[in-house]
């Protein structure tokens, strides 16, 4: 069993996050990245399987700039076995499309039996790269599963709705997504991190996947027109107990529609 698992280096969500006013990208250089949570839950669901299952291979999977290669040696430390980095600039400001388009191109060669990930990013909270690597790979999508049950030839898991639970089934090869439900990742001990930095990682341009730039154009591309800064947070109005500050609270609550 060969599982891949998508990795995404996100600014800290417990950073400020900024757009650049003029291009209307996120501002990745003067903040922290770091693995995206939801797809360390993606990786442990992989680890967890491997951890009783021998035979099983992990591969991080991840497209970015060269500081990603941060948020692949975490996921090695972790435990997965080795990973492979889609690196060029050519990919910077890439939107969904373009981004599903390459890993598509970089998960044929790598002959998985299940890909894992998260069910959207905590930066652009899309949701749709996998479900459009599934279509470039016509590939069966199990989306936002709350538990994973991986055979030899099928994975299997639960999906909560807003009328119930849903059972869901594909055979494999398949592309799996994770939810916030999945259990929570493990902390690296001292021997994966020691062990991360020999395991072998692969870098690949989009000459190495045979697209080029012409190829950005030909999948669309979306652009942003504008950004706005968002607005200074005001100080909210005191109410001062005068007799009245039930009145006035109640107003008050009415008035913004939170009766």
């Amino acid at each position: 069993m060969k599982i891949v698992v998508l990795i995404k280096q996100v600014p800290d969500t417990s950073d400020d996050r900024d757009l650049d006013p003029a291009t209307g990208l996120l501002d990745r250089i003067s903040t922290e990245g770091v693995v995206d949570e939801i797809n360390e839950r993606g990786l442990e669901v992989a680890l967890l399987h491997k951890d009783s299952h021998k035979g099983t291979e992990v591969v991080a999977f991840s497209m970015g700039p060269k500081g990603a290669i941060k948020a692949l040696r975490k996921a090695l430390s972790m435990g997965a076995d080795s990973a492979v980095h889609v690196l060029d600039d050519d990919l910077s400001g890439a939107d969904a499309v373009w981004t599903a388009k390459v890993l598509s191109a970089a998960l044929k060669a790598a002959e998985f039996d299940l890909v894992l990930a998260g069910n959207e990013s905590t930066d652009g909270r899309t949701g749709t790269v996998p479900a459009m690597v599934a279509e470039y790979l016509s590939l069966p999508l199990l989306g936002s599963i709350s538990s994973v049950e991986i055979s030899g030839v099928s994975v299997a898991g639960r999906r909560e709705v807003e009328s119930g639970t849903l059972k869901v089934r594909a055979t494999l090869p398949a592309i799996v997504t994770v939810t916030e439900r999945s259990p929570e990742a493990r902390f690296p001990n001292f021997k994966g991190i020691l062990t991360a930095k020999r395991k072998p990682v692969t870098t690949l341009s989009l000459e190495d996947l045979d697209l080029d730039y012409a190829a950005r154009s030909a999948a669309g591309r979306s652009v942003v027109l504008t950004a706005v800064a968002h607005p200074k947070r005001e100080a909210g109005k005191k109410i001062v107990d005068d007799g009245t500050a039930g009145v006035q609270l109640a107003e008050f609550l009415a008035t913004s529609r939170l009766l």
